[in-house]
């Protein structure tokens, strides 16, 4: 068996520790965010009135605080998304995962879409933060996908994304070869919902997919570490809900 192409801190970082459930109690995304900084991920993804907390419980670690904008439908008005992500930078987010707005891109309103997100990417930017833009594939036609990835390098954001991971579906190796193939290089893409192990996380890695938002955050890493001969803690977490 060959020796594996990667490291711990390739994957480990790939991974955006995703803490979005409605129902998940402060406790929990504590908890949340100190396994993320335990398994030294790329960034937690976490409910935004949290985000502030969240920096402080991560403060020491090279873990990023994220959060959402607009999410999970993508239906508000362009100034309350720029209020969101105005208030999330405040709080100490870094990574802002922006919806786009679903219905005006089903209604073939691209002028609307791309202006919206070309505010909301110059906002977070002049901050020194970064942009990911979902797109929620599981609502969209390919040639809606292409057109969103047309834009989004125009206006230079930092990541398209899959999904929500709670729609109707998550990322898909179709829509992952479609996003990389109409998505120029400088952009990256990040896949969000049903990369819910090791091997599917390599395969997506494998298409050039940057970032993975991910519950089972612990399960992966664990594996990661026993493929790799590093030691694994005992007590594995289990996953909380979504992704």
């Amino acid at each position: 068996m060959s020796a594996p192409d990667y490291t711990y801190e390739d994957i480990c970082k790939m991974i955006d520790h995703s803490l979005l459930n409605p129902v998940l109690t402060t406790r929990e995304l504590e908890d949340g965010c100190a396994l993320a900084a335990r398994y030294n991920t790329a960034s937690v993804c976490i409910l935004p009135y949290y985000a502030e907390h969240c920096k402080e419980l991560l403060a020491g670690s090279t873990v990023f605080t994220s959060t959402t904008i607009g999410f999970p439908h993508g239906g508000h008005l362009t100034r309350v998304k720029l209020f969101e992500a105005e208030q999330a930078l405040k709080d100490g987010a870094v990574e802002l995962d922006t919806v786009i707005n679903i219905s005006k891109a089903k209604s073939g309103d691209w002028q609307y879409v791309q202006q919206e997100l070309r505010e909301v990417t110059a906002l977070t930017h002049a901050a020194g933060a970064r942009i990911k833009v979902i797109f929620e594939n599981f609502h969209l036609t390919d040639e809606e996908k292409i057109r969103l990835c047309e834009i989004c390098g125009e206006i230079g954001v930092d990541w398209v994304k899959t999904s929500t991971g709670y729609a109707g579906g998550g990322a898909t190796i179709e829509d992952l070869m479609l996003m990389r193939k109409h998505t120029p290089q400088h952009v990256q893409v990040k896949a969000a919902g049903g990369v819910r192990d090791l091997d599917t996380l390599l395969k997506v890695r494998s298409l050039g997919v940057t970032r993975v938002g991910s519950t089972r955050t612990a399960t992966q890493l664990n594996d990661c570490k026993t493929r790799l001969g590093i030691p694994v803690e005992a007590d594995v977490p289990a996953p909380v809900q979504g992704y």
